[in-house]
């Protein structure tokens, strides 16, 4: 790779991790060897503070778990929302309490790391955005016209495809542009392992993961710039978490599943297609649920599992792994009832107490948590 190359690739990874230490209030801090200062108690009180980074898809539950629970116990998590590659990249290099990703380590990625454990602790829909005026209802999308607009082959929203799609719709005259994310991103796994599920071309062509050779179509770093970019271009398309959307009033579209149906992202369809995944979960929470079954009514197709990922054991943490142990059953039960609230679907028990048994697994300098 020549140096223009390199510059390319790695200018814009470096300055959005600059952004996202701005817009977050500068939440990390940094000790005297450079690395974050990832877990501590807080000087002059009696705060256990613990650092973690990832996922933009977790973030609002992350901080609103972290609210509602530090209100009765003395702990805050620090959370930097990097991307799922930017948690990943944090937990090789060891800094942090853990980290989050919507994209769950396989095998081979374990590989050279000290031992993980991976926890899923919430749900919900990846949803498509969009920005056309005119149009009245939702936009509906089965999957095939979504993998033809993200591979370029779809040009203008006037494509027989999108009609078909939307009849009697006053779709405009207007190109299809198309947003997805730059960095590494969770959203982009569940959004690529969907397309690559409904589009056997997609698959061969492009696949899925944190990043693809993106085949057409803007990059954008982060979510909430995906957002900025489909609400400043008409015709614009766009992936992203539906809190994001919600909040900021943009419409999504209606996704066709497997049964048929054009559903609509919401907590209570993507709770559909995690229940519908019980039986895969129980043999590896890690199994991608997007794409549900005909006899799934109702589930919206693209939906998945963010997961907090943590050493399972740290000799360096001071006692910090109880707390955390502590803090990830309270978002594997209470926790749970936000969910809705903030657009996330409800774990289902099964998932939940798998979760929860898992806990025993974390060591503190190689023993048993008291």
């Amino acid at each position: 790779m020549n140096l223009n190359l390199r510059l390319h690739v790695t200018l814009p990874l470096i300055l959005a991790t600059c952004v996202a230490l701005l817009i977050t209030g500068c939440k990390n801090h940094y000790g005297e060897d450079g690395k974050p200062a990832d877990d501590n108690i807080t000087a002059g009180s009696n705060i256990r503070t613990l650092s973690a980074g990832g996922s933009t898809f977790i973030e609002p539950i992350i901080d609103r778990w972290d609210s509602d629970y530090g209100k009765s116990h003395s702990l805050h998590i620090n959370y930097l929302p990097v991307g799922s590659g930017g948690g990943i990249d944090r937990l090789r290099h060891g800094y942090g309490a853990f980290s989050a990703s919507d994209a769950p380590l396989a095998d081979d990625q374990l590989q050279g790391l000290p031992a993980i454990v991976q926890f899923p602790v919430t749900a919900g829909p990846v949803c498509v955005t969009y920005n056309l005026p005119g149009l009245k209802a939702p936009l509906r999308l089965s999957g095939t016209t979504l993998a033809g607009i993200y591979a370029g082959g779809i040009v203008t929203w006037q494509d027989p495809a999108i009609a078909h799609d939307n009849p009697g719709a006053a779709l405009p005259h207007a190109p299809v542009i198309v947003v997805h994310r730059l960095d590494g991103s969770g959203t982009t796994s569940i959004f690529t392992n969907y397309l690559s599920k409904v589009s056997p071309t997609w698959l061969n062509k492009y696949g899925h993961g944190l990043t693809v050779n993106w085949p057409a179509g803007i990059a954008e770093n982060g979510s909430n710039a995906v957002l900025s970019a489909v609400k400043g271009s008409v015709g614009a398309i766009g992936y992203l978490e539906l809190r994001y959307a919600k909040v900021a009033g943009m419409p999504v579209a209606a996704i066709q599943n497997r049964a048929g149906e054009f559903v609509e992202p919401s907590p209570a369809s993507a709770s559909l297609a995690v229940n519908a995944a019980i039986d895969i979960l129980a043999k590896d929470l890690r199994t991608p649920i997007v794409d549900p079954p005909a006899t799934a009514k109702g589930a919206y197709p693209i939906t998945g599992l963010s997961f907090i990922l943590i050493p399972k054991d740290n000799t360096g943490l001071n006692g910090d792994q109880a707390a955390l142990r502590d803090y990830i059953a309270y978002a594997l039960s209470t926790g749970q009832e936000v969910a809705e609230q903030l657009s996330y679907a409800r774990l289902p028990p099964p998932v939940q107490q798998q979760g929860q048994a898992l806990l025993s697994q974390l060591t503190q300098g190689g023993q048993p948590l008291k």
